[in-house]
């Protein structure tokens, strides 16, 4: 759904650069415009919804779950979970093991990459971009090399 949710984005800004190119700038401003007031009502009736929600955390769960809902809260700046929590989230459900170790001062989410499949640079890219718009970026922190170390045994044990 999300996939299709971005589909539709890509639709309206081909239709809008059309309208650009075949009626001038003048019906260009005002289709933007009216897109504009469209998607204020549609923030305004999410608001609502969250407003109802709010009570019920079961609900407010569901409807974060669901990524085109999450998707549309992002847009309109109303999802009810933080930042840093929305990216745990993210990288959990890309599976790999990598974590979030928060942000630095100019924004950018730090991320410690995991072992698993999941942890592909693109991949934790992608779920942090997509789960923390707001975010100026995306940086992997290296993981620590893991010490070898090497004990000498008893001369019992020999």
């Amino acid at each position: 759904m999300a996939d299709d949710a971005q589909a539709v984005g890509e639709q309206i800004e081909s239709l809008l650069a059309r309208l650009r190119a075949r009626s001038g700038p003048e019906a260009a401003e005002i289709a933007e415009e009216l897109l504009t007031c469209v998607v204020r009502l549609y923030g305004a009736g999410l608001a609502a919804v969250l407003r109802i929600a709010a009570d019920d955390d079961r609900l407010l769960a569901r409807l974060i779950a669901d990524p085109l809902v999450e998707s549309l809260l992002l847009v309109h700046d109303l999802h009810p979970l933080d930042a840093g929590t929305r990216i745990g989230r993210a990288l959990a459900r890309i599976g790999g093991g990598a974590e979030f170790l928060g942000f630095d001062d100019a924004g950018v989410a730090l991320v410690r990459p995991g072992s698993g499949c999941g942890s592909t640079t693109a991949a934790v890219e992608q779920a942090v971009t997509d789960a923390a718009p707001e975010a100026a970026g995306v940086r992997l922190v290296p993981r620590e090399p893991t010490l070898l170390q090497i004990t000498r045994r008893p001369a019992e044990a020999r």
